[in-house]
């Protein structure tokens, strides 16, 4: 082999690297961006509903709040409707938030000050954070912003490593040059975000996608499945997925009998079991159905949910974290860390670095470009991709279904074009004939 063999190889494979990494910001970019702002903001979802709610939010902790069973004869009598849910802060100078099914059906939640039942203003469930967190994962577009979610981060993914190979090859810079308006300067932001934040956006991504549609919900149905989450529940009817943590949702509910014991007295029990001073208590949706008391989601840790049979007032199961099998209490503590919940403040300002960090390799991508000018246009990805990549991203494609689907309509594209290219070369070289 000559001397320069290895480094066209080289050259071809950094050009191929180059094409991947082009096509997957060019794909996902604008979602990513999304993400980090919105991301972001939700990891400050208490200060930012003390301040959007100021005049509900806060109450005069006098004297003992009112019984469960009376605060919510009261709360609906006020709304119309019969209370579904309580969810109890841990300061005792905040106000409870109370669900309330209307007559019509629809569901509203009130902040209320459990003294009195005194209902200071309403909103929908979860509030403005709860519309932060659809905006967050495209939920207000359904199954289409779902999936294309799952894509995002899969190829955030690819954009990672293939930064980092691309920063390897090209004078691995770790310092910002050149002026601002100049292209320099955004390319070296751009590898420097990347390289400080990278390695925290892979573990978004991949933390994240246990709530995604295809690969998440799949993942949950065998954590499940396999008995690798919580302990096993009796036999019953699926339960919502009320803020539980995620090894639960995919679980049965256990079913009781008919309701006869109070809300008070479920609470009761629960708080036997050792459930913590923030708790949220859901009523049972059917007969049968048991009383759902949790522990406020926090660190992967604290993770506790207490059934309370709604006939006899007997815990049907009391799971907490120390229960999970060995995989859901990894999902759990990624789950945590990506919320900035797991660590306290330091988690908070790391994930929130995350965000920034991917928020400027978002907007520096298309600025670097932008000033690169006519150069800057690249072909899609194609077989020259090399069998050794092609097998690695083959191996992320398989992990990450939907993912996949898109590399190959990538490669697909690349083909067609080439394809093309040839044609069009060999009609543009055959000689015209003359009469």
């Amino acid at each position: 082999m000559s001397p320069s063999r290895p480094a066209a190889i080289a050259a071809e494979l950094q050009r191929a690297v180059w094409r991947w990494h082009f096509f997957a910001g060019l794909l996902v970019l604008p979602f990513l961006f999304w993400l980090s702002v919105t991301g972001a903001l939700y990891l400050y979802k208490p200060e930012i509903e003390r301040q959007f709610y100021a005049e509900w939010i806060h109450v005069t902790p006098a004297r003992s709040a009112l019984p469960l069973e009376t605060l919510a004869a009261r709360v609906g009598g006020a709304m119309g409707g019969a209370v579904t849910q309580v969810q109890k802060p841990a300061a005792l100078d905040e106000s409870w938030r109370v669900t309330v099914r209307r007559g019509d059906g629809s569901l509203r939640m009130a902040f209320v000050d459990p003294h009195d039942a005194h209902v200071f203003g309403t909103t929908n469930p979860g509030g403005i954070m709860q519309t932060v967190k659809h905006l967050h994962s495209l939920a207000l577009a359904r199954w289409v912003g779902n999936w294309m979610i799952e894509i995002a981060a899969g190829w955030s993914i690819v954009l990672v490593v293939s930064g980092l190979y691309l920063w390897w090859g090209r004078g691995r810079t770790v310092s910002l040059r050149g002026r601002p308006g100049g292209r320099l300067f955004w390319r070296d932001l751009h590898a420097v975000s990347g390289l400080f934040g990278g390695g925290l956006i892979a573990f978004l991504a991949i933390s994240g996608m246990p709530w995604s549609a295809v690969w998440g919900k799949n993942v949950q149905a065998g954590v499940a499945g396999a008995g690798w989450g919580r302990p096993a529940a009796p036999s019953g009817d699926a339960h919502a997925a009320h803020d539980l943590p995620w090894s639960l949702q995919q679980h049965a509910m256990p079913m009781g009998g008919p309701p006869r014991v109070s809300a008070d007295a479920a609470l009761a029990a629960a708080r036997a079991r050792g459930m913590a001073p923030d708790w949220t208590l859901t009523w049972p949706a059917t007969p049968g159905a048991p009383y759902l008391v949790s522990a406020t989601l926090g660190p992967s840790g604290a993770a506790h949910v207490v059934y309370v049979d709604a006939g006899t007032g007997r815990v049907m199961q009391d799971a907490r974290f120390g229960d999970f099998g060995r995989p859901a209490q990894v999902i759990e503590w990624s789950a945590a860390v990506h919320q900035g919940k797991e660590y306290g403040e330091a988690n908070r300002l790391v994930m929130l670095f995350a965000c920034v960090a991917l928020a400027l390799l978002s907007i520096s991508a298309p600025v670097m470009w932008w000033k690169r000018g006519p150069r800057g246009r690249t072909s899609p990805p194609d077989a020259r991709t090399g069998a050794g990549l092609l097998a690695i991203m083959g191996v992320a494609g398989v992990i990450f279904p939907l993912t996949g689907l898109t590399m190959l309509a990538a490669l697909a594209y690349g083909r067609i074009g080439a394809w093309a290219a040839q044609a069009s070369r060999a009609r543009n070289s055959c000689p015209s004939s003359t009469t």
